[in-house]
């Protein structure tokens, strides 16, 4: 999870994750570059008291000033749509859950083990020194790590939003409608989330932890 007055992202859990970490990087360097070069320009005129006729009316630069942001547009939306794909890319899960949010706590079923599902609420008192306040929950989403994993997510009542950021998951929950994601964990941990959707007046109050572990241990939480 994220530190305190930290002003950068998540350490990433998983490889989507990552890759947006790097389109971040790439695209901050091309603002950097811009920023740089339209502040000497801007600069450079105040700067200078001479003029050119031939720079006021220049063909070549017109052309130049007009093919630049088209150039620069196209090194940052070929990463972006890659991003996209793979995040849209429907690969072979091995386990699949679904997320079913409510007005405020959210609600796992585990439909390859048969009835088991369980709520997860937000735990209000009794926080151990090891616990978050308003991030912690009394049952955990646990899956194993390396394993593929499918979320499929719908909603009872409003429009909720399952987001975990150092996944970088973020699914909407809408009532009467099903909505599909992968995940794969590189790590075991916990992490933790919370609904990104405005949904009432508890909005801030229906949090997420996933507990990646093993799959031997995943296996022996599901006989339990």
């Amino acid at each position: 999870m994220n530190s305190w007055m930290s002003n950068y992202m998540q350490d990433a859990v998983s490889p989507i994750m990552e890759q947006l970490i790097m389109f971040h990087d790439h695209g901050m360097m091309i603002v950097m570059m811009i920023t740089m070069m339209v502040s000497y320009m801007i600069t450079s005129i105040m700067m200078n008291k001479l003029m050119s006729r031939l720079l006021l009316e220049s063909q070549s630069l017109e052309i130049i000033w007009t093919m630049m942001p088209a150039v620069t547009l196209i090194f940052i939306a070929l990463p972006s749509l890659r991003i996209l794909y793979l995040i849209e890319e429907a690969m072979n899960p091995l386990l699949t859950i679904k997320v079913i949010g409510h007005q405020w706590f959210w609600s796992y079923e585990y439909s390859d083990f048969g009835n088991l599902e369980f709520d997860s609420y937000m735990k209000n008192s009794e926080l151990s020194k090891n616990e978050f306040r308003l991030l912690d929950v009394d049952n955990r989403m646990k899956i194993p790590f390396n394993l593929m994993t499918r979320i499929l997510a719908s909603s009872s009542d409003v429009i909720h939003s399952w987001t975990i950021p150092s996944v970088g998951i973020k699914i909407d929950a809408s009532p009467g409608r099903i909505n599909q994601g992968m995940m794969i964990m590189n790590r075991p941990g916990l992490y933790y989330g919370q609904c990104s959707e405005i949904c009432g007046s508890n909005h801030s109050f229906m949090p997420i932890v996933l507990e990646s572990i093993n799959l031997k241990s995943f296996m022996d939480w599901t006989k339990k």
